[in-house]
């Protein structure tokens, strides 16, 4: 009987160990197919456990009612994952003490999870549970949101996965949120192109100073339309390089000297405001010289535009602490105040819509700015005085010698 019986344990470890493989074949995820594998451990310990009469007693738990030959595999698992028989907690990996709590050992599953969704899931029949997960929010903290599904791996027996939804959740709102943004600030120049067309096409347009005007703003509308596309491509390509280390190297010097000719002409008599200062023997960069143009691009016209008539605009590249380079842009203007200073690379956030539209903003040149800057491994930091200025620093890795 006891050969039987081993041999029998024996089987349910292959096929453990068979399904696992064969999860982890299908999905390539590592973390499921540990769980397959403790699933079909844990049936195989609880089927030996019986056949032994070994069993321990389940409302008498302990730092023993953990099989030790679960323990290495539980705990491989980054989720959180609980072991639970017959209602109660009987093993637990770290990730799941940590959420939940280091005393859950030996607790009603119910009360170690505390979620009235969880409770209303683990105590349902498992042909009514079925394999779906459910969602949770609240758990471990307010904002917090997971996936959590119960497997029966051997009667009375579950294996209780939770799978952390925060991040994507997050990530999909900042998706949807973007598309709203973009979406509304693509509408409102259109409508109004399409009302001055409208105009255009009745009696008003056989006016020609009421032609000529209203030709002037839909082309100004059209040109805001098109400076927006074209920052939305340039941040979608940004974003598709953001892991690949730019490996060319880069004069920030002479690159600011360009950007500054080429300001000088496109901004009128506000391009004679900007001031250079560049230390002797700064080191190039390891950078993509494209990008770096458009941050200096974006930061010195920021600082144009913002800043006063006819107050500096000083632009200092100079060498930093441990091979690093830094510019640093700085104007003079109303400043900004410190609780906006968080959100102004956020996408679309603006400290005065209206003002930044009517500047030719699209609310995305910072965000576009530090995008850049971290696929260069970079920092960027903006400080402001309300009533003084505000200052805008880049730091970058010097490129190897």
């Amino acid at each position: 009987m006891i050969e039987g019986f081993a041999l029998r344990t024996w089987l349910a470890g292959m096929v453990a160990v068979v399904t696992a493989t064969i999860m982890f074949a299908y999905s390539r995820d590592v973390q499921l197919a540990l769980i397959a594998l403790v699933g079909g451990a844990a049936a195989t310990v609880i089927a030996r456990s019986i056949g032994d009469n070994d069993l321990a007693e389940p409302d008498a738990p302990g730092d023993g009612d953990q099989p030790l030959e679960l323990a290495p595999v539980l705990e491989a698992i980054l989720d959180p994952v609980v072991m639970v028989r017959d209602g109660r907690v009987i093993a637990a990996n770290a990730p799941a003490r940590l959420v939940l709590g280091q005393h859950i050992i030996g607790e009603d599953v119910r009360t170690a999870i505390r979620h009235p969704a969880a409770s209303d899931y683990l105590s349902m029949p498992t042909n009514e549970r079925g394999s779906a997960p459910i969602e949770l929010v609240g758990l471990g903290a307010q904002d917090r949101r997971w996936q959590m599904r119960a497997t029966e791996t051997a009667p009375g027996t579950l294996i209780v996965h939770l799978l952390d939804q925060t991040g994507q959740h997050a990530a999909e709102r900042m998706r949807v949120d973007f598309v709203a943004n973009a979406s509304h600030e693509l509408r409102t120049p259109l409508s109004s192109i399409l009302g001055y067309v409208e105009t255009l096409s009745e009696e008003a347009g056989e006016d020609p100073a009421i032609r000529r005007r209203f030709l002037n703003i839909v082309f100004d509308e059209a040109t805001r339309m098109e400076r927006l596309v074209e920052d939305l491509m340039s941040l979608s390509r940004i974003e598709a390089e953001k892991f690949r280390l730019p490996s060319a190297t880069v004069d920030l010097g002479v690159l600011a000297i360009e950007v500054h000719e080429a300001l000088r002409h496109s901004h009128g008599t506000r391009g004679d405001d900007v001031v250079l200062r560049m230390d002797e023997g700064v080191l190039p960069v390891a950078g993509d010289r494209v990008q770096l143009s458009q941050v200096l691009h974006n930061l010195i016209g920021n600082a144009m535009k913002y800043g006063r008539d006819g107050t500096p605009v000083t632009v200092t590249v100079q060498a930093g602490a441990r091979d690093a380079v830094m510019v640093r842009i700085e104007d003079e203007s109303e400043g900004i105040a410190p609780e906006h200073i968080p959100r102004l690379t956020e996408r679309f956030y603006r400290v005065d819509a209206g003002r930044s539209r009517s500047l030719g903003g699209t609310g995305l040149g910072l965000a576009i700015v530090k995008h850049i800057v971290e696929r260069h491994r970079g920092r960027l930091d903006i400080a402001s005085t309300l009533g003084q200025g505000t200052r805008v620093t880049v730091t970058l890795r010097a490129a190897e010698r």
